[in-house]
């Protein structure tokens, strides 16, 4: 794998689980890791692991969904390392599952803000500073709800927000491919992680559709879940030069899960 040294990289959502793998892995290939969190006590202890295993970090609090907040974290990070060369989207949430009409607007619209709002201005705001850096890398954490299946039950506002990242991403590659700025999307399947409890699930035996799998739900592990180290192997082949003429692709790291869905 390509150095990173001397690169920037942001993590959002990187105090736990798929982003603070990614953090770490960047760190570990020489970049300078802003890990950005909304809950202070991890992602500290993010950017502790990573100084203490002899790489760079600075934790940095904000609220992707919230333009200000991204604003400053950006005006922050250029006033601190005068750069930014690489960008990981990964903030999000599992949000409300339940069916379409008990499922509330206001939990319709969080899902949306922080999964799909969070993005755009992650990129938002992301994008000059790559244009100054003269070019960089941006990935975006989707999944294959909303990409390559859509059998969760009561899933409907996640696979919105994730089909509307992939949508972004191959909109996005061409826009900033003549700034040289490489934009890709990792669709993680099922994965060890903490999201999965921040997710209120409600009346899922009435969206349901009963489905037999082959023994094993994911192949190539006979039903086992990915690890998060899985994904952040390849949110650093994207953030490298290794990806160098990879651009508005989706990556789906499920162990062949979604193609038996």
């Amino acid at each position: 794998m390509d150095d990173l040294k001397g690169k920037v990289a942001l993590v959002t959502g990187a105090g736990s689980g798929i982003g603070k793998a990614s953090a770490m892995k960047l760190a570990a290939a020489g970049a300078i890791v802003v890990a950005m969190s909304r809950t202070a006590k991890e992602v500290e202890e993010t950017a502790k692991q990573i100084e203490s295993e002899g790489g760079q970090a600075r934790a940095m609090i904000a609220d992707a969904s919230e333009d200000v907040a991204m604003r400053r974290l950006m005006a922050g990070i250029i006033h601190e390392f005068k750069r930014l060369d690489i960008v990981v989207a990964n903030a999000g949430i599992n949000g409300v599952w339940a069916p379409i009409e008990s499922l509330k607007p206001d939990e319709w619209d969080k899902t949306m803000a922080v999964n799909l709002r969070g993005t755009y201005l992650t990129i938002h705001h992301a994008v000059p500073h790559l244009v100054a850096a003269g070019g960089g890398s941006i990935v975006v954490i989707s999944s294959i709800n909303g990409t390559r299946t859509f059998t969760t039950p009561g899933a409907s506002a996640y696979s919105v927000t994730k089909a509307g990242q992939l949508a972004l991403v191959q909109q996005l590659a061409l826009e900033l491919a003549g700034r040289r700025i490489r934009i890709n999307a990792v669709c993680p399947g099922a994965i060890e992680s903490e999201i999965s409890d921040n997710t209120e699930q409600r009346d899922e035996d009435e969206t349901e559709i009963p489905v037999v799998f082959p023994e094993g739900d994911i192949p190539l592990t006979g039903g086992r879940k990915g690890e998060a180290d899985d994904v952040a192997d390849a949110v650093l082949f994207l953030a490298s030069d290794a990806s160098r003429h990879i651009t508005g692709t989706p990556i789906w790291i499920d162990g062949g899960q979604s193609l038996l869905r």
